[in-house]
């Protein structure tokens, strides 16, 4: 077998298992159920891992890769912020699509459901998923209230409350998904969000200041 069937084979593991493990739990998954589910015999997954541990190791840096993790893409720039409430709605769009991406939202079940019991997967959501994203936003709300674009608060608390609706609206989502239910209702509910959110922060004396001054 060529490397690109080595390649292959590797990639494939690494899918079902993601598969299995978002489902079923990664402690109910054996080596034996990811085998199955490869169509190969179980000794061949240790030629590509040594063990059940190095794969979810895999996937976790996968997911460290993954728009879960890096929420902002590439609207990480320094005049970022003046983009004002069209970057909260490019982050919006990102927890929704999400969660129509089928292995983004494999590795948010994975993640979810292995929070109680992994302590590596803590740290991932703490420090990156949690709190790397909740402190770049901060720091976006902290340059519109220099430049008066929005009014005068606690940046790290208004980061806190955008990101929380948004991370519930995402679990829905994936959970009327997981039981056929229709998501319509619930989509819309991520720019909703942005607008009240919005409405709630900007600075309505500056902008009526800025109209007059057109005028």
């Amino acid at each position: 077998m060529g490397d690109s069937g080595k390649t292959g084979t590797r990639e494939k593991i690494l899918k079902e298992s993601l598969a299995l493990f978002s489902s079923r739990g990664y402690k109910a998954s054996t080596m034996r159920d990811i085998a199955a589910a490869v169509g190969v015999r179980q000794g061949a997954i240790y030629n590509h891992f040594k063990n059940k541990e190095a794969i979810l190791e895999t996937l976790l840096n996968d997911l460290m890769e993954s728009a879960l993790v890096n929420l902002f893409g590439d609207l990480e720039t320094p005049e970022s912020y003046r983009k004002g409430k069209s970057i909260l709605a490019k982050i919006a769009t990102t927890f929704k699509l999400i969660s129509f991406d089928p292995r983004n939202e494999a590795l948010f079940r994975l993640m979810m459901q292995e929070l109680f019991r992994n302590e590596r997967i803590r740290e991932l959501y703490h420090e990156h998923f949690y709190q790397k994203n909740v402190k770049k936003l901060s720091s976006l709300f902290f340059q519109m209230m220099q430049e008066e674009m929005i009014r005068s608060s606690d940046p790290l608390m208004l980061a806190n409350e955008f990101f929380s609706p948004l991370f519930f609206y995402q679990m829905q989502v994936i959970l009327l998904k997981i039981d056929g239910k229709s998501t319509s209702a619930a989509v819309t509910l991520f720019e909703k969000h942005v607008d009240i959110f919005w409405e709630s922060i900007r600075n309505a004396d500056k902008e009526s200041e800025a109209k007059q001054t057109l005028f």
